[in-house]
């Protein structure tokens, strides 16, 4: 009893998707602003929120999000030399970023306090994917932290399988799914959606973001309710400056240079005229430290106004293009002579070098999750230099958007690519973004698929991808293809949509407003397929399909099968032979538990021998048949000889050749290549071998009236 005198506790469960969803609050982390343990099925994800009480100095909104996955949540000791948790793994960051899209657009325009999400994953029941209880669990602890939060916020995991959506599908059936969809958002409207599909149609796609949502909405209920029992006092405010309306009113006289600066086509000339008008606008507020404060902000939002009403009012962008229009297009392939496969793919100011690298089993990467360990056999790596907006700056490890934009282009790419009993590479991708202004990530989707087609790596489909975008002030709205890098931070929506022209492979839609409608959705997927089949006619002008072999730089892979108890036998004592054949060959060689094999060699001399090497070892000694061999010992009364791999026999005397034979050393001796035919096997299963009547230069047989005139006189 004095144990729970210690603790207020409340708690909030629902029944959601077949599984109990728990909330509970007031005893762990008692001390953060607001904690929430939440439970599903038998996961547990611990979601802290801590906000400053000082304001930052800041001119935007600091907000970490940390997702973690603890080792013992799985059971599990982590590997590697420290046997602790390390630096996040990809799946951690991702988790981290799809934590903080839906959460960052609502908090209060006024709180500029540096906050910190932490979910950490306690439990995994191997079932259920812990990244939506840590969104819901991160949800819930920011309404009930008194952090000024306009949520609270649900989310759900959607999946398709049998034409039917499931809610919240579990690790099993999510592969199986021919969809694997996270939602998010408000009561009002969705704010995230991220997705990889199997080239579905776009109502499909729509079907699942509405279906989804309702089942959030069932969340964010029961996280009202709990917040009517234990939230804290709301964080009092700061009011607007007064002086943000006498900065407005003076930053009017320069209104008109500014629009003019906005129709300058060529970004970095843009951006010079544009930092022109901003120092002459703040350079009339000198004087006047109060005022010189916000004045970056307003202007910030001056110019939100500027290029928002002009695209309302005219239908007219930055660029001078109308609401659909696509950027030029130039697609090339095969730019890097000795790489597998290579594309330049360049829309309007962004570009993409994409590289393709066919690989073996030993290139694939050993992935240790909580769900256990796998091995991925296709990478896709993303690189966003500063020399490609222009500027100089740090570079070092992927930061959390280079992790999250090449995880988007693999989720687009992945629906279409070959199984691996098809094609047995290990595929690395990697995408240079050597020019940048809008969606560089959908970029490196259309030159992923031009450089692996180039490769010789049979999709299904060619893939492309395009970004839309949304400009929305009361009723009026215009939806944007082929969004600018400016019109992605001014606008009210960034939604990226990849697929062939039989579907979608990937949706990721991140809205910054709540009263976006299904309308307006519909419109932006229309937009998007005609945008999308636009950018495929394009590329299909440098490759339409994917060459009809492999690149004669990459590796020729052979696969064929051997016994299961032949296994041992190839490998050897301690991986000897394996290691001799590899060595002597050049070739690579991978041998699965089920007896398959695959040899990799660029030159196909190497895997030629190191084929017929591994055959000769697993296969069978055939009487009457004639082997290559070489002479490993001899005795008085004939030589061991080595053939088939490891197998011994024995050449007695008399079986030498036609005669009778004096000394061994005669006729042969150790390390000398010889042919043999098999005459049998003795009564303890030893070979016995024959030299006699096989013409030593061709390994033929002598016919059969030479065999008996070299036969010797009988004299009775």
């Amino acid at each position: 009893m004095e144990g729970k005198a210690m603790f207020n506790i409340y708690r909030k469960e629902i029944n959601w998707g077949g599984r109990k969803l728990v909330l509970e609050t007031g005893k762990i982390a008692r001390q953060a602003d607001g904690a929430v343990l939440v439970t599903y099925g038998e996961s547990v994800v611990l979601c802290t929120a801590v906000g400053s009480k000082q304001k930052s100095k800041f001119d935007f909104f600091p907000l970490t999000v940390n997702y973690q996955e603890k080792a013992f949540a799985a059971g599990k000791i982590p590997g590697g030399f420290f046997k602790r948790e390390g630096r996040p793994s990809e799946n951690e960051t991702l988790v981290s970023r799809l934590i903080d899209r839906p959460i960052r657009p609502l908090f209060h325009p006024s709180y500029r306090n540096e906050t910190q999400v932490v979910a950490t994953v306690l439990s995994h029941d191997l079932e259920n994917d812990p990244d939506i209880a840590a969104l819901v669990g991160a949800s819930a602890a920011l309404t009930i932290s008194g952090i000024p939060f306009l949520g609270p916020i649900g989310a759900a995991r959607v999946g398709y399988i049998d034409g039917q959506y499931v809610l919240n599908p579990t690790i099993a059936q999510t592969a199986e799914s021919q969809l694997d969809l996270v939602v998010a958002g408000t009561d009002e409207g969705v704010l995230m959606v991220e997705s990889e599909a199997h080239e579905l149609t776009e109502e499909i796609m729509l079907g699942a973001v509405a279906f989804g949502h309702a089942a959030a909405k069932q969340v964010i209920q029961a996280i009202i309710e709990l917040a009517e029992l234990c939230a804290k006092e709301p964080w009092a405010l700061t009011e607007e400056p007064s002086e943000v309306a006498a900065v407005r009113g003076k930053f009017q006289s320069v209104a008109g240079e500014l629009r003019d600066a906005y129709k300058i086509v060529r970004k970095q000339d843009r951006y010079a005229a544009v930092d022109a008008v901003k120092e002459k606008a703040l350079a009339l507020l000198e004087g006047n430290e109060a005022e010189l404060a916000v004045g970056a902000k307003v202007f910030k939002d001056f110019e939100s106004d500027i290029v928002r009403g002009n695209v309302l009012d005219t239908g007219l962008r930055i660029d001078g293009r109308d609401t659909k229009t696509v950027r030029p297009i130039v697609a090339e392939v095969g730019v890097l002579k000795r790489a597998h496969g290579s594309a330049l793919f360049t829309r309007g100011e962004t570009q993409a070098l994409v590289v393709t690298t066919l690989g073996t089993g030993q290139d694939e990467q050993i992935i240790d999750a909580l769900e256990g360990e796998y091995r991925e056999n296709f990478m896709l790596h993303y690189n966003f230099p500063p020399y490609s907006v222009g500027e100089a700056g740090r570079m070092g490890s992927p930061g959390r958007r280079e992790i999250g934009h090449g995880k988007l282009a693999w989720r687009s790419i992945h629906p279409v690519l070959p199984s691996k009993e098809q094609f047995p590479y290990t595929i690395r991708v990697v995408s240079e973004i050597t020019e940048s202004n809008g969606s560089s990530s959908m970029a490196t989707v259309c030159g992923s698929s031009l450089a692996l087609m180039d490769a010789g790596v049979p999709l299904g489909s060619p893939v492309a991808g395009i970004a839309m975008g949304l400009i929305k002030e009361g009723d009026r709205f215009a939806v944007l293809t082929d969004i600018l890098g400016d019109e992605d931070h001014l606008g009210d929506m960034d939604f990226k949509v990849a697929g062939t022209e039989r579907g979608v492979t990937s949706l990721q839609m991140d809205i910054k407003i709540t009263s976006i409608t299904e309308e307006i959705m519909k419109i932006a997927l229309e937009q998007a397929r005609e945008g999308r089949v636009h950018i495929l006619g394009e590329m299909a002008k440098a490759l339409s399909a994917a060459r009809g072999e492999v690149n004669k730089n990459a590796p020729r892979i052979t696969t064929f099968s051997i016994p299961k108890d032949k296994i041992r036998e190839v490998i050897g004592t301690g991986g000897k032979v394996i290691r001799e054949i590899t060595e002597t060959t050049g070739a690579k060689i991978d041998i699965e538990d089920d007896g398959t094999i695959k040899v990799a060699a660029v030159d196909e001399t190497a895997a030629e021998a190191a084929i017929n090497w591994i055959k000769g070892i697993v296969a069978e000694p055939e009487v009457g048949k004639i082997y290559s061999g070489k002479v490993v010992k001899a005795v008085d009364f004939g030589a061991f000889v080595n053939f088939l791999g490891s197998r011994d026999g024995l050449v007695h005397i008399s079986e030498m050749r036609p005669g009778r034979v004096a000394k061994v050393a005669d006729v042969v001796k150790v390390g000398d290549e010889v042919k043999v035919k098999v005459l049998g096997f003795d009564d303890r299963g030893k070979i016995k071998l024959s030299m006699k009547f096989i013409d030593q230069q061709t390994g033929a047989e002598l016919p059969r009236e030479e065999q008996s005139r070299s036969q010797p006189e009988t004299t009775f």
